[in-house]
């Protein structure tokens, strides 16, 4: 699955956009982020509440040493409660990740996954080699309910086991992170998920389909691999 777009509603466009070029190293076109196949556009929050909106970016996996020591020059990384501020998970993931915090208070990730193409690059790391939007965060009342809604209408299946509060769907290209609206989000464990206003556009092998949660304030459309 590939995210393709996502709508962000944002306190400032040109102020946020400004971030993410010149933090993040990455290509903005007036309110519009690229990276990769993916695009952000940001759009006025007008009135929507901020804080809470977690995005993950994919960056090459052998060079993820590389990536992280480039982030941390720029921005503070997020730690656990228990000091950690690296996180390496195994199993179905094979994934490491990096958290720090985006303006309006976004939760933005840094990961690697082992099964996605090696990077020929070397040397420094540089934000053009961030490869994708991989992760939005959706907040739900009922994560079974909406992962069986996910599975049957956009053909997503869970990258690990789901479980009643937090399930990934989609693959290590782009993942749909659907999350219990009280669980707060790794690795601060302190703000709770937020979607108001997000509206994503990705790609799935299955028919063209709209599904969205109106309590929670966001939708996610699909296009055909194959359209």
């Amino acid at each position: 699955m590939r995210i393709r777009q996502i709508t962000l509603p944002v306190s400032d466009p040109a102020s946020v956009a400004h971030y993410f070029r010149d933090v993040l190293q990455l290509r903005v076109e007036e309110n519009q982020v690229v990276i990769g196949w993916s695009t952000i556009t940001l759009v006025p929050a007008a009135g929507r509440p901020l804080g809470g909106v977690h995005l993950a970016f994919n960056v090459p996996d052998n060079r993820f040493g590389e990536a992280m020591s480039w982030l941390r020059a720029r921005t503070p990384l997020q730690r656990s409660p228990d000091g950690k501020d690296y996180f390496a998970l195994q199993s179905h993931w094979q994934s490491q990740s990096v958290y720090f915090t985006g303006p309006d208070g976004l939760i933005l990730e840094l990961i690697g996954r082992r099964r996605l193409p090696a990077s020929t690059r070397a040397g420094a790391f540089d934000g053009s080699e961030i490869t994708c939007l991989s992760e939005v965060g959706l907040p739900v009342a009922d994560v079974p309910s909406m992962q069986q809604l996910l599975a049957g209408t956009l053909a997503l299946a869970p990258l690990s086991e789901p479980t009643p509060f937090f399930a990934p769907m989609g693959d290590d290209e782009g993942l749909l992170i659907v999350v219990d609206a009280a669980r707060h989000w790794f690795p601060e464990q302190v703000d709770l998920p937020n979607a108001q206003g997000i509206v994503v556009t990705i790609e799935t092998p299955g028919d063209a389909a709209d599904v969205g949660d109106a309590d929670h304030g966001w939708r996610v459309r699909s296009t055909s691999a194959t359209a």
